[in-house]
């Protein structure tokens, strides 16, 4: 049998599964082969190597075995209430096991009065400990239970346990797979690389992951699978950047001529930070290499990221190229480009608008001007990219908030070049340096990680919504220092089930503290057209009213400098990265601001770890580490379409060490046989050769 045919030996033949078994796991688990099934890691393990006297039981939920004799079963209640009992009693105590289903099973085969090893996750209820639907093994009289050490627990569906194809059943097949003559795994990494990273070899890694005989071996296993699966994933990001650097040819802006120092000198507001500094230089290089600029620019909320993408487009424009920025929502291209209005009057540079509310007649005017190259900087939303928008000379695309768009819409705007426009990702969701190398790693990352100076720290505090009369008067004292505040629901409409109150409720519990007219009110919501969303947001803006009731909608790009407050009511529905950007609606102008987090009595374990850590900072990338700690990275905005997901083993939270690594042995492969040519290296042009070519989008953002 060569190398690699028995990993594709269809699965029905393996002993113990068959035609009928086979098709369940091809359903429910996508398991073909053999080769599928040994890469249907388990999730974790349960040491079952200590029995436990029942009196040394706790009350935490823990999984534990114990033996002992059954009692006489009990059948307890009717219908789909109906549950079968008995207890397990081993001369030190007792603990009852329940069963809630397959109870006519068990019923038949297990013996009252017999000695079972049992293992399952124990409960307390009323002071009372149980385990519900344990496994259970029969002891022989006068034999000892097998030791079996540490157990594998392998993903499973419901479906499966419905059949019966439960764990017991998946650690039964994959020992008849490593038991199977033949049985061979082919290593997929250099020789060289194994022995400098200090790695097992493949063969025994996933046969020790499937039956570990120890912890130390079974941490080796892990280690050495996991540095594989990252390697591989920085080979392909690698090799992308790569394949970009030498086929995609990208514009050189020489330049940094009058519009960039006219700017710089005369119009500049403010004193750029030494971050922003930074991240222009950064910017400005890539821009002369002769090769596309690919960057991600990430900086916290109120950071300065804007100022930066004005720059960059005042170089492009220095070169005789334009430059557009394209926005998740109309309130967000129309405060971009209110911004550029502000920033470039008297600089005689051209800027415009698109979004779906202009008109046609404004809009057959803006294109003909975009086309005859009178237009420099074009601001709009997924408008841009239709067929009819065509630009003189395209030479710089800004993405901001890049997550909000469709990939195919990205790629749209990228063609509307004669040439390959150099492209500037921005983001004010900051994200971990693990997590950007592992969903970036073929961009190039800024980060803008300094805020600018004078601004003061928003005061963040968490209130239960019992004390809402002192934040009522608070909200008070503010508007009466000429202040104004914004109030955010998570709900535009009643939803008994989440017992959330709606924007309408909210909206009229507010009013009561604070009556019309004397407090002047604008509301925004996603079911206003987004002509009525400009009126309502202008007339905040113009200070015209003095609280803006709100759902989400306002979470990014809003820029009212004489707002104090955000008051965000039901705080504990809503995650991390939102709250923060919710907070970041204030803060913005010299006076000092406030968050004011609203809950109701009882918080889950989750939502007051996320309620602590906003109040106990305001720094995005420590409120990034936290939520990819309390979601996971895959649950992160932005990286559902990244191929992040792609990861079985690894943890990009805990294994940064192993991700550095795998970088390091990636990038020193590619600079030294870039096209896997050495003999050393045919493992690894092999295995690239078996993973499934498809479109990676994120060369195109």
């Amino acid at each position: 049998m060569h190398q690699g045919s028995f990993l594709d030996t269809p699965i029905e033949f393996i002993k113990g599964v068959g035609p009928q078994r086979a098709e369940v796991l091809k359903k429910e688990l996508s398991i073909h082969t053999v080769g599928d099934f040994l890469s249907h890691y388990p999730y974790r393990y349960e040491d079952r190597s200590v029995v436990y006297p029942i009196s040394q039981i706790g009350s935490g939920e823990v999984f534990l075995q114990i033996q002992g004799v059954l009692s006489a079963f009990e059948l307890v209640g009717e219908g789909k209430a109906r549950r079968l009992t008995c207890w397990l009693r081993d001369g030190t105590g007792q603990i009852e096991l329940i069963w809630f289903q397959g109870i006519s099973y068990v019923h038949k085969n297990l013996q009252p009065g017999q000695r079972y090893l049992v293992f399952g996750r124990v409960s307390e209820f009323k002071g009372k400990l149980s385990i519900a639907h344990p496994e259970v093994e029969l002891i022989k009289p006068h034999e000892k239970p097998a030791q079996k050490g540490l157990v594998p627990v392998y993903p499973l569906t419901d479906s499966m346990r419905r059949r019966y194809l439960d764990n017991k059943f998946m650690s039964q097949v994959s020992a008849n797979i490593l038991a199977m003559p033949g049985f061979e795994i082919p290593e997929n990494l250099p020789a060289y690389m194994l022995e400098k990273q200090q790695l097992v070899a493949r063969h025994w890694a996933i046969s020790m992951l499937h039956r570990p005989n120890n912890p130390q071996n079974l941490q080796l296993a892990e280690n050495r699978l996991k540095f594989e699966e990252l390697f591989y994933l920085q080979i392909r990001h690698l090799q992308l950047k790569s394949h970009r650097n030498r086929t995609l040819k990208g514009l050189v802006f020489e330049k940094v001529g009058e519009h960039f120092n006219g700017f710089y000198k005369n119009h500049l507001p403010f004193e750029l930070t030494n971050a922003q500094k930074k991240v222009l230089k950064e910017i400005r290089k890539d821009m002369v290499t002769g090769r596309q600029m690919n960057r991600l620019l990430q900086g916290d909320v109120g950071s300065g990221k804007t100022i930066v993408a004005i720059l960059a487009m005042l170089i492009a424009l220095d070169n005789g190229y334009q430059s557009c920025i394209m926005a998740p929502t109309e309130i967000l291209a129309s405060q971009h480009y209110a911004v550029m209005q502000e920033l470039l009057e008297g600089t005689g540079i051209k800027t415009a608008l698109l979004t779906g509310s202009t008109t046609k007649k404004n809009r057959e005017k803006l294109l003909a001007e975009l086309k005859s190259g009178e237009i420099s900087i074009l601001t709009g939303t997924h408008a841009l990219i239709e067929n009819d928008v065509d630009f003189a000379q395209l030479g710089l695309v800004v993405i901001d908030e890049q997550h909000r768009f469709g990939v195919a819409q990205r790629a749209k705007l990228w063609r509307k070049g004669n040439r390959v426009p150099h492209i500037l990702v921005m983001t004010a969701t900051p994200i971990p340096r693990t997590l950007a190398m592992t969903v970036y790693g073929d961009l190039e990352v800024s980060t803008i990680d300094q805020l600018p100076s004078g601004r003061k720290q928003i005061v963040t505090v968490h209130r239960h919504d019992n004390t809402r009369p002192l934040i009522m008067q608070f909200v008070r004292e503010e508007v009466a220092k000429g202040r104004q505040v914004y109030v955010v629901f998570p709900l535009i409409e009643d939803s008994p089930k989440l017992e959330l109150k709606s924007l309408m409720t909210g909206y009229e519990v507010v009013a009561e503290y604070l009556p019309p007219p004397a407090y002047k009110y604008s509301m925004l919501h996603g079911k206003l057209k987004p002509a009525e969303k400009d009126i309502e947001m202008g007339r905040f803006k113009s200070h015209a009213t003095d609280i803006m009731v709100a759902t989400t909608v306002i979470e990014v790009g809003v820029n009212v400098p004489n707002a104090s407050v955000m008051i965000i009511e039901n705080a504990e529905r809503f995650g991390l990265a939102q709250l923060h950007q919710l907070r970041g609606r204030v803060g913005r102008g010299a006076e000092q601001s406030y968050c004011i987090l609203v809950t109701g009595g009882k918080l889950s374990a989750a939502a007051r770890k996320r309620i602590q850590t906003m109040v106990a900072t305001t720094d995005g990338f420590q409120i990034a580490q936290v939520d990819m700690e309390l979601r996971g990275p895959g649950d992160m905005d932005g990286t559902r379409q990244s191929g992040l997901l792609e990861l079985k083993l690894s943890d990009i939270r805990k294994d940064e060490a192993l991700l550095l690594a795998s970088r390091a042995a990636a990038e020193a492969l590619l600079e030294d046989d870039a096209k896997f040519e050495k003999p050393e290296n045919a493992p690894v042009k092999l295995e690239l050769a078996k993973i499934p070519h498809r479109t990676v989008w994120s060369k195109i953002s």
